[in-house]
């Protein structure tokens, strides 16, 4: 696997793949990788000849008080778990590469309606970061493919407006969330949980596959929802949302059948996110 830094040397590689007919698939990451992502990098192995991952904390998703400065930079360990993963390229670039005017010159991509609320609503700027940045390195590589985690529902969300609206010539591939044995979603930020933490934290899937399994019951959403709240506050989180939506993020009506629960909950200072599909009866 070659790690690369800057622009050119990104361009003039993949421009030689690209002589040979060979098919690109990219897993963009902010890197502390986990299985989660190795997944991304194994679907995105059977779909393509050459396999571009890349790692950059980008600042421009991280809004005021959040992680930026204390989220983990472990490129050693990465490299050796992409190489592993049977990754061909990484792209690593520093934040003058990529932004080198600045970030209050930066020009912005914003995605409107998908981007609003849930996830959105609690991290103002949040996805026109994500967005800004997806565009660059959709550019920057030209992947035919392009593979994100479904754990972040929203974002890939994003993702497929971007792509559809700007007429992007990216194949975008969710992949199913990668979960530990006791059903934590595997995150990052999984890290910062405390041992105490640690052992609360299942409870937020264990919780959405409870009300899961009575809203395909024909359980009413609202109440629903106000015992998931509770469930959770009991537990020891603190809820910033927990919602029902389509499965475009559109309001769940009375004419809903496929849907998704999502929820992000506090402990402690680490923000957790999740997400369930299911199918509403008629």
């Amino acid at each position: 696997m070659r790690t690369l830094r800057e622009i050119p040397a990104l361009r003039a590689t993949l421009d030689d793949a690209r002589r040979h007919a060979q098919r690109i698939a990219l897993v963009p990451t902010m890197g502390n990788l986990h299985d989660g992502h190795l997944a991304l990098v194994a679907q995105a192995r059977r779909q393509s000849d050459v396999v571009v991952a890349t790692i950059f904390v980008n600042p421009l998703q991280f809004g005021a008080g959040e992680d930026l400065d204390a989220y983990p930079r472990t490129l050693a360990e990465d490299q050796a778990k992409l190489e592993e993963a049977g990754c061909d390229l990484l792209f690593a670039p520093e934040t003058t590469t990529l932004y080198p005017r600045g970030l209050a010159a930066q020009t912005r991509v914003c995605v409107p309606e998908v981007s609003e609320g849930l996830c959105g609503g609690d991290r103002p700027g949040h996805f026109d970061g994500v967005a800004t940045v997806i565009t660059m390195l959709f550019n920057l590589v030209q992947p035919d493919v392009a593979c994100f985690g479904e754990k972040d529902y929203q974002q890939l969300a994003v993702i497929r407006r971007l792509v559809a609206d700007l007429h992007l010539p990216v194949e975008i591939v969710g992949v199913p969330i990668v979960r530990a044995t006791d059903g934590l979603a595997l995150s990052s930020r999984n890290g910062y949980l405390d041992a105490d933490q640690r052992a609360i934290a299942p409870a937020l899937y264990h919780t959405l596959c409870l009300l899961r399994d009575a809203l395909e019951a024909g359980a009413d959403s609202t109440d629903t929802l106000a015992d998931g709240l509770t469930q959770l506050e009991e537990a020891g989180f603190a809820p910033d949302y927990l919602e029902l939506r389509d499965i475009d993020l559109g309001p769940a009506t009375a004419t809903t059948r496929d849907a998704v629960l999502l929820a992000a909950a506090r402990l402690g200072p680490t923000r957790l996110i999740d997400n369930l599909s299911l199918t509403l009866p008629r």
